[in-house]
């Protein structure tokens, strides 16, 4: 006669919850936590779209002073002429040149008529008398080399900068040159508009 084995039984009784999985076992199939992960974004799309709402958010509109700085007939290609701008303030001292090529946000018959902010946007270096005109560029900063290229809107050619250097927005009325505008930040200013 053979022994008899008992084999035990293997099925597990049926627990609901943690109880049902041991330790460090997943709680949540792999389906079910993308479908409410599904559903999580799609609420928090919804929540975000509600709250940035053009009805929620007032437009914010900086009204510059229009103010003559030059003559278009006064300006000679490369000769930068010096203005203050948007004010008197600090750090408001800009210049005006007339590149003698086609430049973003240039003026004039050719297009080449520009005024940016003399200082660098990085620690504020003065940037007076580093017109280049060969390269188009100011700088390079006295405090660590900044270079920016005015035909391309003052972008950042090389150094430790890393905003382009605030452009002076120019209107054209007859032969008058009207400074109107400040694309970029002043360095040292929270706002432009101070005064």
């Amino acid at each position: 006669m053979k022994p008899q084995i008992q084999i035990p039984d293997t099925k597990a009784p049926q627990l609901s919850g943690a109880e049902s999985h041991g330790p460090g076992k997943c709680l949540m199939s792999r389906r079910k936590f993308l479908l409410t992960s599904g559903v999580t974004t799609a609420t928090v799309m919804v929540t975000m779209k509600i709250g940035t709402s053009l009805a929620e958010v007032p437009a914010v509109i900086a009204t510059y002073p229009s103010k003559k700085i030059a003559k278009l007939s006064d300006l000679k290609t490369d000769k930068p002429l010096g203005f203050e701008y948007p004010d008197e303030g600090t750090y408001a001292e800009s210049m005006i040149v007339k590149l003698g090529q086609q430049a973003g946000g240039g003026i004039g018959p050719e297009m080449d008529v520009v005024a940016f902010n003399y200082y660098c946007t990085h620690q504020g270096g003065d940037l007076t008398g580093t017109y280049k005109g060969d390269t188009k560029s100011l700088g390079a900063c006295p405090l660590h080399l900044s270079t920016y290229d005015l035909t391309r809107h003052g972008i950042l050619i090389s150094g430790q900068a890393y905003q382009n250097l605030p452009q002076v927005l120019l209107e054209l009325n007859g032969d008058d040159i009207y400074a109107v505008g400040v694309f970029g930040l002043i360095f040292g200013r929270y706002d432009n508009l101070q005064g």
